[in-house]
């Protein structure tokens, strides 16, 4: 009777285990996979993937549209309730059978096995991952990431700069409290 028990606890146990870390992979980070989109997840998917939130599209023109502005298209993500939680753009424009090219993260929830989310700093991020180039823009610096091939954008006030400051920022300028604009998880 005791044995059986035991058996029925564990069994019980080993459910809970499972279940808890199969509902984490919805918030997970890694290279080549956002939650549970994938490198191989085609567009028309993410209606299956997202069926309990709302995603809306901003879809180009392509050569016949008069929006010559918009050359993506974008797919927002967003929770119910209205939290938006990623944007999301293919490879091929108009095309409902094609692959992702990048998926930008908006929630916090989202985070790599190591703990960086959006709302980590740069020594979290310098600690935790390897940093293979800074680029400078006018009102930014972009930091990319080979392991998770991300992209972190950090804003040029984060590193006590001036906006649209032409200067070239390298790594051991960049705070170590300071926080992201942007993260976004490439797929090519």
């Amino acid at each position: 009777m005791i044995k059986k028990n035991i058996i029925s606890i564990t069994i019980a146990l080993f459910s809970i285990f499972i279940i808890s870390c199969s509902g984490n992979s919805k918030f997970t980070i890694e290279k080549g996979k956002v939650g549970k989109i994938t490198t191989k997840t085609k567009m028309m998917e993410l209606a299956t993937i997202f069926k309990n939130d709302s995603i809306v599209k901003n879809l180009s023109e392509g050569a016949q549209g008069d929006n010559y502005f918009q050359e993506d298209d974008e797919y927002f993500v967003y929770e119910k309730g209205g939290k938006l939680l990623l944007t999301i753009m293919p490879k091929e424009q108009l095309d409902s059978t094609s692959t992702i090219k990048s998926i930008e993260i908006h929630d916090s929830r989202f985070e790599t096995e190591s703990g960086i989310n959006l709302n980590s700093s740069f020594s979290q991020i310098n600690a935790n991952n390897n940093i293979n180039k800074v680029e400078s823009t006018f009102s930014s610096a972009t930091l990319f990431i080979h392991e998770l091939n991300a992209t972190v954008v950090i804003d040029k006030e984060e590193l006590g700069l001036k906006e649209f400051s032409p200067e070239k920022v390298s790594l051991e300028q960049i705070p170590d409290l300071a926080k992201m604009k942007s993260f976004i998880i490439w797929f090519q």
